[in-house]
C-alpha cells in the first residue's frame, strides 16, 4: 500500500476535515478524496462518515487508525535509517522513562558515542506501556523502564535497584508527619508497599504521576516526599532538603529489555554492556 494513503488517512483522523488536511498535506482536496477512495477500496471497507459537521470514522476506520500509525511510523524510521551519513553503520533506537534519562542514560550516550562512534543513537522518552508496544513492535531496540510486561521474544533483566527516600525541606523525623506532603506515584509496586507502611494516611493535598514535577513542588514550596537517593542527593549535600529520620524506604527496581536475537552484532553487545556498566555506578543496592 502507497504510505500517502495512510498519511493522508490520519492527517484526516487528526484534523476532522477534508479540506484541511489538504491543506497540510499541500495538495488539493479532490486528491485527498481520491486517496481515501484508493485506500478504501484496498480495504473493503468505509473509512469515514462524511457530514456538515465534519468527519467521523466509522468502526473500520477506528480499527485501522492504529495499523497506519504503526506504518507511517516504522517507514519515517526506516527512511531514516536507511539514509545515514558516511561512517555510520547502523542507528539503535533507545527508549526509556523520563526519569531514567536522568544521569543513567544521560551518561550511556556519552559512553556510547566513545565506544561505538560508528553508530548512531536515535533516543526516545515514553511510559513503560509506550515502551513495550515500540519494542513489540520492532520500533525500538533497548527500553529502560520501571513496569515491563513479559511478552514472547522480549529479553527483561533486572539493571539497578533505586532506593526511594523520604525527604523534607525541613529537618524532621518520621513521628512529625508533613501536612503538606507530596504523594509522587512511583508505580503499582510502590503504591502497594506506601499503602502498607502509611495505612492511615489520608488523601495528601497534591498527588503528582510524575517525580520530577513533584521536586520542583516541594523545592520551591516546601514540603516533603519520597524520592531516588540518586536524585535527592545533591539537594542532600547542598541543604536544600533534609532525609527524614526513621522513614520507611522503598525499593524501586529498573529493568533492561530487548529483543531477544542471536544474529546482534558485536555493537548491540556493546550497547547492552554500557548501558549495565552505567548502571552499576547507580544503583543504590
Amino acid at each position: 500500500m502507497n504510505i500517502d494513503l495512510a498519511r493522508t488517512f490520519l492527517e484526516i483522523v487528526d484534523t476532522g476535515n477534508f479540506n484541511k488536511a489538504a491543506e497540510r498535506l499541500s495538495v488539493t482536496q479532490s486528491t485527498v478524496s481520491m486517496r481515501i477512495k484508493a485506500l478504501e477500496d484496498e480495504l473493503g471497507r468505509p473509512l469515514f462518515v462524511r457530514s456538515k459537521s465534519g468527519t467521523a470514522l466509522t468502526a473500520a476506520g477506528t480499527q485501522f487508525r492504529r495499523y497506519a500509525t504503526t506504518m507511517v511510523r516504522v517507514w519515517e524510521q526506516a527512511r531514516q535509517e536507511l539514509a545515514l551519513p558516511p561512517g555510520f553503520r547502523t542507528v539503535l533506537n533507545v527508549g526509556g522513562q523520563f526519569s531514567l534519562w536522568d544521569r543513567l542514560l544521560v551518561q550511556w550516550i556519552p559512553w556510547m558515542r566513545t565506544a561505538m562512534p560508528d553508530v548512531a543513537l536515535r533516543a526516545e522518552v515514553g511510559t513503560s506501556d509506550g515502551l513495550m508496544r515500540q519494542l513489540i513492535e520492532g520500533l525500538l531496540d533497548v527500553g529502560v523502564m520501571y513496569s515491563p510486561l513479559s511478552r514472547p521474544g522480549l529479553h527483561i533483566e533486572k539493571l539497578l535497584e533505586e532506593r526511594l527516600v523520604l525527604v523534607s525541606t525541613q529537618r524532621r523525623s518520621a513521628a512529625e508527619w508533613d501536612d503538606d506532603y507530596v504523594l509522587v506515584d512511583w508505580g503499582p509496586e510502590f503504591r502497594a508497599a506506601h499503602s502498607r507502611a502509611f495505612p492511615d494516611l489520608k488523601t495528601p493535598a497534591v498527588s503528582v504521576g510524575l517525580g520530577a514535577l513533584g521536586l520542583q513542588h516541594i523545592l520551591a514550596h516546601g514540603g516533603s516526599g519520597y524520592f531516588p537517593m540518586r536524585v535527592v542527593r545533591g539537594h542532600l549535600a547542598a541543604g536544600r532538603l533534609f532525609e527524614t529520620t526513621g522513614a520507611a524506604e522503598f525499593r524501586r527496581p529498573a529493568y533492561l529489555v530487548y529483543a531477544e536475537d542471536e544474529t546482534r552484532d558485536d555493537w548491540f553487545a556493546t550497547a547492552l554492556d554500557g548501558l549495565r556498566y552505567v548502571a552499576s555506578l547507580e544503583s543504590e543496592e
